[in-house]
């Protein structure tokens, strides 16, 4: 070890280049330099396609995850075959498909041509193969490149296919990508189709568990898409008739201002309304693929509707208080679209078809024949619409003199040496944060709780929020009372969002409060202030809950955390009589150095979900609004004691 020395550091200039330092002190010299490693022939390397899949996988499914984002890697892996059964009902095969998914396992039947026999394992196992390149057979296709299929067989622990055509049946059987097990083709009474079941490998996707809420989500929206298609997930069936209206009808959080209009072309679906909400709110589809980033399909949509609105009115409006309130469905279709990425979530293509109109051109035009005819016809909307819109722009105005002040008083304020904990951002050459889709902000209460986190946090992604007591009640309350609530304020600037979520500074929000009535009470009020203000946090998958340990069970040789009292009984079954057990009462009284297990690799997290039916305004009323009977009587009938406390 050099101590007490002046230190120079000098590199070593080698034939090969800089390859290693020379330490020079006033007594002392040392080289730390290791032996370069050669590069020729032996250090070529030629993977089998499905090493390849498995030692790159975020190439092929985005991130791995467990199942509590809905972008998790599981979700991509079903959405490849279920992609496959679309395309078939789309150029008219088959009107059904059977979905299974239990205990990790899932089970997809479709009833269309099937994969012609011959070719069954080298569509699932060889690369570049597949009917997607002939656009004979898929025209608008949401699957391009061949390659869906085979990360999910590559990436499963056990990987079947199973093809019916006309009266023959062809299985071949998988581990890993290896294929295990060959048949022969033999006779079969099966109608025809594609039988597809798998397990994803565990040793990728560790811990991982289906949530059912994802999985409905993706199934209803594959209907609303395809009308006269049927889909059984589990036994319940998913239909649609109406398309997109039923999409926006099924999923909007409070009454339409007016009747949701629902407009048609040839490769083109939309539905448009306004809510008593903020934000915008959109759900965007390319050939029957929901691209959660959007895109330019729907860039160039936003653009053309405040566009035809401001032509139809033949006022100056503001794009923004035009869309404020907006809740859209568009869905398109394009000849040989370019995504950005594998899993398929933002749409690149700028032309519609190769050669063809422009996006920009085929929105605005669409939209200019359509919505303008549905608004001259519909007097009743259109005064509806307008009153919306200069309602926003009053509002606006009203806001944007105490915003500056927010925003004022929030540099001013002790938030970065106090407040937040913030963590190293890693900006490449074009100002993008590289680590975004890492980052997470935790947000929690008291000194104690943050300074556990904060210990044991990852400083490269992993940023802490210390909330200061129980936050503002927001339910009913205007944006206005709540800028200048200074616990908020602070949190909206540690966010990045008070002009618009697309600046969201973190993937991820994690309210991480006590589990206790009081940690309960502080997380309903963090809730209520994301649905009231700024629901797309919570329609995008941005908020979640962190779950951390009740009970901890050890003896000398093995340790337990337990999340649930049934958990907590396995423990102690394993450690014996000569069981400790432990009852966390809050976050503030685990160390540091095992909180660490808690926000690593293992980390549970809930994701806040809005249910298909649940409407934001009827939920927020009832739990936080004025104390009813319908309340009181809720509260008894689930109120449940831990008889460990007791």
């Amino acid at each position: 070890m050099v101590s007490n020395a002046f230190l120079i550091v000098i590199p070593i200039i080698f034939a090969g280049g800089v390859d290693g330092f020379l330490l020079t002190t006033n007594n002392e010299f040392r080289i730390m330099a290791e032996k370069k490693v050669n590069y020729d022939e032996g250090n070529i390397k030629s993977l089998e396609w499905n090493e390849h899949i498995r030692h790159r996988p975020g190439m092929y499914i985005g991130k791995l995850g467990d199942g509590a984002s809905a972008d998790d890697g599981i979700y991509v892996l079903i959405k490849e075959i279920v992609d496959n059964c679309i395309d078939e009902f789309v150029m008219g095969n088959g009107r059904r498909i059977d979905i299974k998914v239990k205990d990790g396992i899932a089970t997809i039947r479709d009833y269309g041509r099937g994969i012609p026999l011959g070719s069954v394992v080298d569509c699932v196992s060889k690369m570049n193969t597949g009917a997607k390149y002939d656009s004979r057979a898929f025209k608008k296709s949401v699957g391009l490149n061949g390659v869906g299929t085979k990360a999910v067989n590559a990436l499963s622990k056990k990987f079947s296919v199973m093809s019916v055509r006309d009266g023959e049946q062809k299985t071949a059987n998988f581990e890993g990508g290896n294929l295990i097990e060959d048949k022969s083709v033999e006779k079969s009474t099966e109608r025809n189709g594609t039988y597809i079941h798998f397990t994803p490998d565990p040793t990728i996707f560790k811990n991982y568990q289906f949530k059912i809420p994802y999985l409905q989500k993706l199934f209803w929206n594959y209907c609303y898409l395809n009308r006269g298609l049927a889909i059984y997930f589990n036994g319940e069936k998913f239909v649609s008739e109406n398309g997109l209206k039923d999409l926006l009808e099924d999923n909007m959080e409070s009454d339409p201002l007016y009747p949701i209009i629902h407009i048609e072309g040839g490769d083109i679906e939309v539905a448009i309304t306004h809510i008593r909400s903020y934000g915008e709110n959109y759900y965007s589809f390319v050939n029957g693929q929901h691209t959660t980033q959007g895109g330019t399909h729907l860039t160039e949509f936003r653009v053309a509707v405040a566009k035809v609105i401001r032509d139809f009115y033949g006022k100056n409006y503001d794009a923004i208080d035009i869309r404020q309130s907006i809740v859209a469905a568009v869905a398109v279709k394009v000849m040989e679209p370019i995504f950005e990425s594998q899993t398929k979530t933002k749409l690149g293509s700028q032309e519609v078809e190769k050669g063809g109109k422009s996006m920009r051109a085929f929105m605005t035009d669409f939209l200019k024949e359509k919505l303008d005819n549905f608004l001259h016809k519909n007097p009743e909307t259109a005064e509806i619409l307008e009153k919306k819109i200069k309602q926003s722009e009053k509002e606006r105005k009203e806001l944007s003199g105490i915003r500056k002040l927010a925003r004022d008083r929030a540099k001013k304020s002790s938030l970065h040496n106090k407040k937040l904990r913030d963590c190293r951002v890693h900006f490449n050459d074009k100002g993008t944060n590289e680590k975004k889709d890492e980052s997470t902000l935790f947000i929690t209460e008291g000194d104690s709780a943050s300074g556990s986190i904060t210990k044991s946090r990852r400083v490269d992604t992993q940023a802490v929020f210390s909330l200061r007591g129980k936050p503002l009640n927001s339910f009913g309350l205007t944006k206005k009372i709540v800028y200048e609530n200074e616990e908020f304020n602070l949190l909206q600037a540690a966010l990045n969002i008070e002009d618009s979520i697309d600046d969201l500074r973190y993937k991820n929000i994690v309210i991480a409060t006590d589990a206790d009535v009081d940690g309960m009470h502080i997380r309903l009020l963090l809730l209520t202030f994301f649905l009231q203000f700024f629901p797309d946090l919570v329609r995008n998958n941005h908020v979640f809950i962190l779950q951390t340990p009740l009970y901890r069970v050890r003896n000398k040789k093995q340790t337990f955390y337990c999340y649930s009292e049934e958990e907590r009984v396995t423990a102690i079954e394993k450690c014996g009589k000569t069981a400790e057990i432990t009852r966390f009462k809050g976050l503030g009284e685990i160390s540091p150095d095992e909180f660490k297990n808690f926000i690593g690799e293992d980390i549970r997290l809930d994701p806040v979900l809005i249910g298909k039916d649940a409407k934001i305004e009827d939920v927020l009323t009832f739990y936080m609004g004025k104390n009813t009977p319908d309340r009181q009587d809720f509260i008894i009938d689930n109120l449940k004691f831990d008889e460990a406390v007791a």
